[in-house]
């Protein structure tokens, strides 16, 4: 199988769009709310590690 890497511009697009769903995350007023937003990156990032 053909591996395809990413340009450094759409590295720096993926990494500017978990910064922003972190700070998503991180403005959550409710503790739980905020666990929750952080596993649901982690999970999506792992899928895409998997992937």
């Amino acid at each position: 199988m053909e591996q395809m890497g990413m340009t450094d511009k759409q590295f720096n697009g993926f990494l500017r769009q978990l910064i922003k769903n972190l700070e998503n995350a991180i403005s959550k007023q409710d503790e739980e709310e905020k666990i929750k937003e952080v596993k649901e990156i982690i999970k999506e990032l792992q899928q895409t590690i998997e992937d």
